[in-house]
């Protein structure tokens, strides 16, 4: 062992006895990635006027980095394995820091295309680091231990989200909105010291294959023509033959990068392991989590900058509840997986965030807004928890680095999918001084989560039955 830190009496061997404090700074790194996503969608509307960008160009502004960070997951996943999650999540962090510096500088530039461009900068950071974090975590602790770690890692994720709009609202409002990018220079640059002298160095894979560069262009190009189609059906329709051509287009390359995992020799995803219950019911909880998720903020900070004119802190402030309920129902997810099971759970969690997008949709209101998204937070911090537990929970420790990346990847994509989506739902109120826009956002967004409770609740696998330990 290299370890220089002694194992205080009782620990048991081979546990790492600073687990908890690699925990939380691995946490804080992810949070900052998390952040980024919706800590952007409060300054959208101040990015939108200094820089003169159309609806598309400002959903792309989310979409760029999301849909980077989950095209590249795999890869970064596949890195941790190879050459040890110690180097890639040091990596990764400092690739996300200087990244945030140049996007932050696109304001003093005038320019669009740094804005996009350090985004998917940002985005190719946060693939190296996400991915081999949470196999770090998941190598970190085991048995009930590692339910309780996967527990605060997604309630930072979840409850993240949620304060990164606040956080975001203080930013824009004072020192302008480049700062919700210059706030991850010092807290990259501190994480990543502690983390160097932290973490135990790692014995890198004796044999190195090639890494699998084509299959993650296939599969991240496909996300890319998938996510176009969506956005541009907005303003062209969504029964087009483009936006047709492009979503076969996105099934096709998916189908060969499927095709391609069975016969390159250094695969990025195992698909076997991906067909898993566990892992394929996880995979598409995530999705539904994060696509919600950003429905959510999406549709909130538009609703109350653009049409009740409201400003950006306190628009921040009212996604204070959101961030409240998210943290809480994470947390108490996170100790009723082991006695409820996932399945309940994972119903419960998307009936209360349906309910909660019902709310706003039935009356369109500042009140009615804000408790709607606070109820919707609740039923997707219980979302992230459980999809975490199901896929993640079962995994051998030889495969928890490309699992992690695949659970990240669909986080991501679902993300970059809610993004697309809600922004063509609403694009009417985003582009004009109608409401049904944003109507249309929350229904749509209530009924995508009551068909995915139905869904669950057939694939969801039950409380597995064990003898009694």
């Amino acid at each position: 062992m290299t370890s220089t830190t002694s194992e205080p009496t009782g620990q048991r061997p081979g546990v790492h006895p600073l687990r908890w404090r690699i925990l939380g700074f691995l946490g804080v790194a992810q949070l900052m990635l998390i952040l980024d996503v919706t800590v952007v969608a409060i300054a959208l509307p101040h990015i939108e006027t200094d820089l003169g960008l159309s609806r598309q160009a400002v959903t792309w502004t989310v979409s760029a980095y999301t849909l980077t960070f989950g095209g590249l997951m795999l890869l970064g996943g596949r890195l941790a394995d190879l050459l040890g999650a110690k180097r890639v999540v040091l990596a990764g962090l400092l690739v996300f820091t200087l990244a945030s510096l140049a996007t932050g500088i696109a304001d003093a530039a005038d320019s669009p295309g740094l804005l996009l461009g350090g985004r998917i900068a940002q985005g190719v950071g946060a693939a190296l680091l996400s991915p081999s974090a949470l196999s770090l975590v998941v190598g970190l602790f085991d048995g009930e231990e590692r339910n309780k770690a996967l527990g605060v890692w997604s309630a930072l994720g979840g409850g993240g989200a949620a304060l990164g709009v606040l956080l975001g609202g203080v930013l824009t409002s004072g020192p302008g909105w480049p700062w919700v990018f210059y706030v991850n220079v010092p807290i990259g640059l501190v994480i990543l010291v502690a983390l160097a002298r932290l973490l135990p160095h790692q014995r890198t894979a004796s044999d190195r294959p090639r890494l699998d560069v084509p299959g993650a262009v296939l599969v991240t190009a496909s996300s890319v023509a998938l996510i176009y189609a969506f956005i541009r059906a907005g303003d062209h329709g969504w029964l087009t033959a483009a936006t047709g051509t492009l979503v076969l287009a996105a099934v096709v390359g998916y189908a060969a990068f499927a095709v391609w995992q069975k016969t390159v020799r250094s695969p990025l995803m195992n698909v076997a392991l991906l067909v898993r219950r566990p892992v394929a019911t996880g995979t598409f909880l995530i999705v539904m989590a994060t696509a919600l998720m950003i429905a959510v903020f999406f549709l909130g900070t538009f609703y109350f900058q653009h049409a009740e004119d409201y400003g950006a802190l306190r628009t921040g402030l009212l996604f204070l509840p959101v961030a409240v309920a998210t943290m809480l129902a994470a947390h108490l997810t996170g100790g009723a997986v082991a006695t409820v099971g996932t399945r309940p759970l994972a119903v419960g969690g998307l009936l209360v965030a349906a309910i909660g997008m019902a709310v706003p949709a039935v009356s369109l209101h500042p009140v009615s807004v804000t408790v709607g998204t606070a109820i919707a937070g609740a039923g997707t911090g219980a979302l992230f928890v459980v999809a975490s537990a199901t896929a993640l929970g079962q995994v051998a420790p030889h495969e928890s680095g490309i699992a992690s990346g695949i659970v990240s990847t669909f986080h991501e994509f679902g993300a970059s999918v809610g993004a697309a989506v809600i922004s063509s739902a609403a694009a009417a109120s985003l582009a004009g001084e109608t409401l049904t826009g944003f109507t249309d956002g929350f229904v749509l967004a209530a009924v995508a989560a009551t068909a995915a409770a139905l869904i669950a609740a057939i694939i969801t696998p039950g409380r597995p039955r064990t003898e009694a330990q």
